[in-house]
């Protein structure tokens, strides 16, 4: 079954790859819109809870569990009303007839569920019986066991004798298994036509109480609800294409679509309600319509390098040292310094997806050290072991401040290489220690501040802060860009579970 989901989805897959590259015209958002739409629906369809919930077995357990029940509920009902006398056991029997409610009330609801499930796909048209599955056992109830009774045995025997009593008593015993699935096959689809006709019928109930209520609308209300339903339905995406199905389901199509499986417009009105408002107005102050100009201000090629080599660029490193200078600049308000932090914060969970997905480049060591200094600075307004609040309360000006930030950062870079002349090892940047990587992106940014802020000194606090903040804000918004690369990544998993968290 399980091959069969993933060879069907491969299809379904290729379906959608083939119609997304062909479409023309549609903005980038409608077109991310309609292939969530699709994947959603193909990973909905294919996953095992959704196969097996609608399946003749789960029926099957879902009706012995409501037998089970109702049998509980009887002997209680018989007990109360007609007791057959005092018990022995005197008052223990209510705690033990309590217990077991319990439990059977607990262990009956989730397969109570199921069963409902799998019956309202069983009746595609409520109310219509005669629409009933052929006593035919599936394929791929027995595909594995037929796969396994045709392969040879893997133990080594050297007498043919005995090799061939091996071999025709493994087909004996697996001749034997598939007539016993077969058996509980048939048997589940028997009580799934005893619970079709039963349900069928509360169904046709339902739908002629839903004629008498229509009976009393008026006409013209319910021409323009059917005419504007119809509208809809009509422009929106036909999914039925993507739904997963297994042999025999075909019928089931037309129900899977009616059942609105598919959340994606729900997902979209919920992060429309719940929107990073930290990151948006952040992202409000950058250079959008001059293609993020700050972008290549962070870093100049007129610093002078520690090394020879230099550690590879990323996102997420430079946001966070950006963010810790902010910090640390004096004559600015805390407040400013909470929005800039909870909008970088709301901002890095999108750009570490990016990295992690987007980039082929090992940055592993990089991000980490990005996360550490990101704890420091969020939780403690630190930058490795710099109070960056302290220090932005000690009466410095802007200059002295990021002047002490590149000395410090220097000297940690500095000594770290000597440390690796002494003992003739060479590193690859990437591999250097988090606290060396953290002061390199430090003492980098720090001096092409300096340098491109020729007359900071004479410059208040809030218009540097200002700047960095553009800084932060560009990169951000250059970053977010790849977004809509990003959205069919996650969507093109392999694993069903990736798939769904997707």
């Amino acid at each position: 079954m399980e091959g069969c989901n993933f060879n069907l989805y491969n299809k379904k897959h290729e379906l959608a790859l083939k119609e997304s590259s062909k479409e023309t015209g549609k903005t980038v958002v409608d077109k991310l819109r309609e292939d969530l739409m699709k994947y959603w629906m193909m990973a909905h369809t294919c996953s095992p809870q959704f196969v097996m919930g609608r399946s003749v077995t789960c029926t099957a357990s879902g009706a012995f569990c409501l037998l089970s029940a109702a049998t509980l509920a009887e002997a209680i009902c018989r007990s109360y009303f007609f007791p057959s006398g005092e018990s022995d056991y005197k008052w223990s029997t209510t705690i033990v007839l309590v217990i077991q409610t319990i439990a059977v009330g607990v262990g009956t609801l989730g397969p109570a569920c199921r069963w409902f499930t799998a019956i309202n796909f069983s009746c595609p048209k409520r109310g219509n019986t005669s629409h009933t599955k052929h006593f035919k056992v599936e394929h791929y109830w027995i595909q594995r066991l037929v796969e396994t009774k045709e392969c040879p045995l893997t133990l080594q025997i050297r007498n043919r004798h005995y090799r061939k009593l091996a071999h025709d008593a493994k087909i004996q015993f697996l001749h034997l298994c598939i007539g016993v699935q077969t058996g509980i096959v048939i048997t589940s689809k028997v009580i799934q036509l005893i619970s079709v006709f039963i349900v069928s019928q509360i169904f046709l109930c339902c739908n002629c109480w839903e004629e008498l209520k229509k009976k009393f609308k008026l006409k013209n209300s319910v021409s323009y609800t059917e005419s504007t339903l119809e509208s809809q339905l009509s422009s929106k995406l036909d999914l039925s294409r993507f739904v997963l199905h297994l042999e025999g389901e075909d019928v089931m199509v037309g129900l899977m679509m009616k059942c609105k499986c598919d959340p994606t417009e729900h997902w979209i009105r919920m992060g429309g309600k719940k929107q990073p408002k930290y990151l948006i107005n952040l992202l409000e102050t950058s250079t959008f319509s001059q293609g993020f100009k700050g972008v290549g201000k962070y870093d100049s090629n007129q610093v002078p390098s520690l090394d020879s080599e230099e550690p590879p660029n990323c996102w997420v490193l430079p946001v966070v040292t950006l963010t810790s200078i902010a910090v640390a600049i004096p004559n600015v308000s805390p407040k400013s310094i909470k929005q800039l932090i909870c909008g970088v914060n709301q901002g890095l969970e999108y750009v570490r997806l990016i990295e992690e997905y987007l980039d082929g480049r090992d940055l592993s060591n990089i991000r980490k050290t990005a996360e550490v200094v990101w704890l420091g600075v969020e939780l403690y307004h630190k930058w490795l072991d710099v109070d960056l609040h302290k220090l932005s309360l000690q009466g410095k000006s802007p200059k002295e401040i990021l002047q002490e930030l590149a000395d410090t950062a220097k000297n940690r870079s500095v000594e770290f290489h000597k440390k690796q002349m002494n003992q003739c090892l060479k590193q690859s940047p990437s591999k250097w220690p988090i606290k060396v990587l953290a002061a390199n992106s430090m003492y980098r940014i720090s001096q092409t501040i300096l340098l491109n802020c020729e007359s900071i000194n004479d410059q208040m606090g809030e218009k540097l802060f200002a700047a960095v903040v553009v800084m932060i804000s560009d990169i951000l918004g250059a970053c977010l860009t790849n977004l809509h690369h990003l959205i069919p990544i996650k969507c093109l998993s392999s694993t069903i579970e990736e798939r769904q968290e997707a």
